[in-house]
């Protein structure tokens, strides 16, 4: 399974990353003639100049984790704009529907995981895969116009009892089962899809890994395992959990300074090297936040160790330091 990471990659940490701007910002820090100015303006929106999957044309993905993404202004579409590759969505079970929210006083009755997430995600990959007189098959593109083979994650953390949730969740899934968008395991292969589903917080370990993937019945809920105890549990492949995620305070204590000491290098070394051993990607959550100085070099420490995902909650302050902007 060693091909899994590969498979789902993320785009390598020194792709450059195209500014987030608006055209009017973007048009003013070029020194355009007025005649072109006025041309450009005029073009703006005209047929002549779209094109169907240009929903989220020019923005790249990053390795970014969209860390309690249901407190954006606006859930999954801010985090698709500043390029994440991966979300999340804590879901409360109350009454038979999910709900979306950090506790439960969170909870309102409009926002649903199906509203805030499925539907939106199942409208965005129906523009990226038109049915058009030039598409002659069926085609199977994720949501990023620019890097259309990249998976989304889509990490549910169940907030409610895991086994009675479970089930609510993955029937919530099946519109985007039945579209032919979520990554499957059939049992011998992994069939990668233009998103791939990650069960954490009470998601039901055992549940999950009870299941015996066919091709009739292939696994498309996939377990987030511990990273930190990883190299004691033999049993856990990428093909049950191709995310191993752990919180980086309790695993490195307070940073000091700007970067990390030997010791925990060493540490990060250690687990990162065991979960890509198994094909499997590797997550930290609970990233230093300030200063900010601080945590731009973990950032940057992270990934030069390969770790595959940054667990973000400034969207945009990573995207500009991603974009070179901030400097450590």
């Amino acid at each position: 399974m060693h091909a899994l990471i590969c498979t789902l990659c993320l785009l390598p940490a020194f792709v450059s990353a195209i500014p987030l701007l608006s055209p009017e910002r973007r048009q003013g820090q070029r020194q355009l003639s007025p005649t072109l100015q006025n041309m450009m303006e005029n073009a703006r929106g005209r047929e002549l100049y779209t094109y169907p999957t240009d929903l989220t044309r020019g923005i790249i993905p990053k390795p970014f984790h969209s860390h309690n993404d249901y407190w954006r202004d606006v859930p999954f579409y801010s985090a698709l704009s500043y390029g994440a590759v991966s979300i999340e969505a804590d879901v409360w079970l109350v009454n038979g529907t999910l709900y979306v929210g950090h506790e439960v006083s969170a909870l309102t009755t409009v926002r649903t995981f199906d509203s805030l997430y499925i539907q939106p995600i199942l409208d965005t990959l129906k523009r990226q895969n038109p049915v058009t007189p030039f598409v002659t098959t069926d085609t199977n593109n994720g949501v990023f116009d620019t890097a259309s083979s990249q998976t989304l994650y889509l990490f549910i953390d169940l907030k409610t009892a895991g086994e009675a949730t479970y089930p609510v969740a993955v029937s919530a899934l099946q519109p985007l089962l039945e579209a032919g968008y979520l990554t499957t395991f059939d049992g011998d292969t992994l069939k990668p899809g233009p998103v791939t589903v990650i069960g954490t917080g009470n998601s039901p370990r055992s549940v999950v890994e009870s299941l015996v993937p066919t091709t009739q019945l292939p696994r498309f809920y996939f377990y987030d395992a511990e990273l930190s105890r990883l190299s004691n549990e033999s049993n856990v492949t990428a093909s049950l959990s191709p995310f191993a995620s752990t919180p980086f305070s309790r695993t490195f204590g307070k940073v000091v300074g700007k970067g990390l000491n030997d010791t925990q290098l060493t540490l990060l070394r250690e687990q990162v090297g065991e979960a890509h051993s198994r094909g499997i990607a590797a997550r930290y959550w609970d990233l230093p936040g300030y200063p900010i100085a601080t945590r731009n070099a973990v950032w940057r420490t992270l990934l030069e160790e390969g770790v595959d995902l940054l667990n973000v909650d400034d969207l945009e302050g990573a995207a500009s330091w991603w974009q070179g902007d901030i400097f450590d």
